[in-house]
């Protein structure tokens, strides 16, 4: 299955939300998002189908290997960018929201070229 944007979106927020707190429902997610709970139940199916992640009896959602890896994926892209581009000047707002969007389209190549760039600018 390949993931769209919102479905990325959705584990790398699940991602940094169970770095925050032990016990991530869709509740959370949806809460994190703006978006609203149907969305968010037809998202979370989609993703449970997928094998992306596993909602257990109580509600607490877990990112699988595959999840987590796009999950993880996803999240150093949306940072690294956000990282280059408050470098070269830009508000913090617009670095994080034009990283938002480009994580999902960059790629890999030209992602790895930025990392490698940015890493030697350290």
């Amino acid at each position: 299955m390949i993931l769209k944007e919102s479905g990325e979106m959705y584990l790398e927020t699940i991602y940094v939300l169970s770095k925050q707190r032990h016990f991530v429902r869709a509740i959370d997610v949806g809460a994190e998002l703006g978006y609203s709970k149907p969305s968010v139940s037809r998202a979370m199916g989609i993703l449970r189908e997928g094998g992306y992640i596993t909602v257990a009896k109580d509600g607490g959602i877990t990112l699988t290997e595959a999840g987590l890896e796009v999950a993880e994926r996803t999240y150093e892209r949306h940072t690294v960018l956000s990282e280059l581009f408050m470098r070269l000047g830009v508000d913090k707002e617009n670095a994080v929201n034009d990283a938002c969007k480009i994580e999902h389209v960059i790629s890999s190549t030209t992602f790895a070229a930025l990392k490698k760039h940015l890493n030697e600018d350290l």
